[in-house]
């Protein structure tokens, strides 16, 4: 058969990617396989084994765990990224690195395509294909999960098992763990199988990445975060060893919080496309790093800049991430406002994880003096005056009296 042209494949090595590689082959394209290292524990070599002996032509692996790290999971922590209140974005910080790193292979192969395993119903084929349009506006995108001869042909999982057993595809899935999962440094997700049903409870043995709180130390851990214009430069743990090369603290911050139970979410959540979805979530390293940054705003931000950034840089860029427009214009406007809210994030926080929770035990800064013990005292007379509150008052007052005299003329009761 005359090949249709090279299609770089993102592959993971599990049961749905090791499909959508033998169907490629089998319409006549040629394939890359490529997998993106973000921190997932991962057997590479064995992905490479298998993904050689379905047929791909070649396999490439990308270590970009520290650009995960530094470009995105650091702004992260700076902006106090979150979503819905509640998730802290573990998937969504990892695609734009992973797409990035699968233009450069489809490149650098001479690939006309690129393709990827994610279904038709979640966030991921849009992260992942606005970031192919932005980096090769000319690409060509093949999403298996949206093509009707492929769904009409896998139907379900028995079809992808079945398909599997055809072609000699080995799978380690089974009834035990029905979920789905995706792992990266920052976090693991699990969705899908039994946890569709929103009350049902994750099984004791679903989480990963954390121990189960009640299982955790009964002796508290304490550590000190230090941050540099809101990023974390070192931690300091275990009676003064100390880390600060990016991944290495990240990789630290995830043992103190694992070990401790620290970081487990469950949620349903909207997703971009407009469906709700349950998901559960271990992010352990970053609730660490993002916890501690936020308690050390309070002690060095101006007021009005936290107010600012909470305002709009925060949901903004939660939102940039989550729909998976981080290569935007928008984006690109929202990241600049990043750095100058962060001028004055210089100190150390010190925490303490037990059992699931994260207790601030105290911050300080050297720096930065936006706090004043004997100003904020109530026991000091300092420089300032108590008796010009009045006047503060009274101006404040005049709005509220004439809310109040306009409700009692009308009768109403507060």
């Amino acid at each position: 058969m005359v090949s249709k042209g090279k299609v770089c494949l993102a592959y993971s090595g599990g049961l749905d990617t090791s499909i959508i590689l033998a169907w490629l082959l089998e319409e006549g394209y040629e394939v890359i396989c490529f997998m993106a290292d973000v921190g997932q524990e991962e057997d590479f070599a064995a992905a490479e084994k298998k993904a050689l002996a379905i047929g791909a032509t070649k396999y490439v692996l990308i270590d970009v765990r520290k650009e995960f790290v530094d470009e995105l999971c650091y702004p992260a922590v700076q902006t106090n990224a979150i979503y819905e209140n509640v998730y802290l974005l573990g998937t969504s910080l990892a695609r734009p690195v992973i797409a990035r790193a699968q233009i450069q292979v489809a490149e650098e192969n001479g690939c006309f395509a690129v393709s990827h395993g994610c279904t038709g119903k979640g966030n991921d084929q849009v992260r992942f294909e606005l970031a192919f349009y932005a980096l090769k506006p000319d690409v060509e995108v093949i999403a298996p999960w949206r093509d009707p001869e492929f769904i009409k042909k896998f139907q379900g999982r028995n079809d992808l098992l079945a398909y599997a057993a055809e072609k000699g595809i080995p799978v380690s899935q089974t009834q035990a763990k029905p979920w789905s999962t995706d792992e990266n440094l920052a976090h693991i997700s699990f969705e899908a199988g039994i946890l569709e049903d929103p009350d049902t409870t994750p099984p004791k043995d679903m989480w990963k990445l954390t121990v189960d709180p009640t299982d955790a130390p009964d002796t508290p851990e304490d550590f000190t975060i230090v941050f540099e214009k809101g990023i974390p430069t070192k931690l300091i743990y275990e009676d003064n060893k100390e880390v600060s090369e990016s991944v290495e603290l990240f990789l630290t911050a995830n043992k103190i919080a694992r070990r401790n139970g620290v970081g487990r979410v469950d949620i349903v959540e909207n997703r971009f496309i407009g469906i709700k979805s349950r998901g559960c979530y271990e992010t352990p390293g970053l609730t660490i790093l993002r916890t501690a940054h936020i308690d050390l705003e309070g002690l060095v931000l101006d007021r009005e800049v936290r107010a600012l950034r909470d305002q709009f840089v925060t949901p903004a860029f939660s939102r940039i991430l989550y729909n998976g427009v981080y290569f935007s214009p928008e984006c690109d406007f929202v990241r600049a406002m990043i750095a100058p809210s962060q001028i004055s994030v210089n100190g150390q926080v010190r925490v303490r994880a037990y059992k699931g929770s994260l207790t601030i035990l105290g911050r300080s800064s050297e720096t930065e003096k936006l706090y004043d013990a004997t100003e904020a005292s109530m026991d000091e007379l300092t420089d300032f005056d108590a008796t010009a509150t009045s006047g503060f008052i009274a101006v404040q007052a005049i709005r509220i009296k004439k809310y109040g005299q306009a409700k009692i003329a009308r009768g109403e009761a507060f």
